[in-house]
């Protein structure tokens, strides 16, 4: 019998996990870049730590083990803002990113009132852009950070509260 995968709220005692599911999900990153010293490979412990008190972070579990994560904050504007999806490679294309990132825009519209979603990739992270897109996500500009880097913005409305019937 399979187990089912969980998602929950991330705590300090899941940082050292956190980071080694990133490390290993940016690992492909890291090479379709040419660029081994991204944040999401170099971030310490300490800094995680700190997000974990500042922002919403969820995991994804299957069984003790994590197996995908997703941080956000809600923004004084309104702006969700969503960041570092990652699922490890053996659990890709299975609908787990999909799943954190409508968990994390639950969670963030528990916050307060949610104008709008934002996140941003690679250029060249067609999977990423791919994910995004069948979320809801629609390209809004596109960022060159350096030589061989350019992040595509992408932005999603929140949804409408249902109106109430009488």
């Amino acid at each position: 019998m399979g187990m089912s995968v969980i998602i929950s709220t991330a705590d300090t005692n899941d940082a050292e996990q956190i980071l080694k599911l990133q490390y290993l999900g940016y690992q492909s990153e890291a090479e379709l870049y040419g660029d081994w010293a991204i944040e999401p490979l170099t971030q310490s412990l300490e800094s995680l730590h700190a997000e974990l008190t500042e922002q919403h972070v969820l995991v994804a579990r299957l069984g003790e083990e994590i197996v995908g994560t997703v941080r956000g904050r809600l923004g004084p504007d309104g702006v969700g803002r969503i960041g570092r999806l990652v699922v490890h490679p053996r659990m890709q294309r299975h609908g787990l990113g999909g799943r954190l990132l409508e968990a994390l825009e639950q969670r963030l519209a528990e916050d307060g009132a949610v104008s709008s979603y934002r996140l941003f990739t690679g250029h060249r992270s067609l999977g990423n852009l791919r994910l995004y897109t069948r979320q809801g996500y629609r390209q809004t500009a596109v960022e060159q950070v350096g030589g061989r880097v350019a992040l595509v913005h992408l932005e999603k409305p929140a949804a409408a509260p249902l109106a109430a019937t009488a």
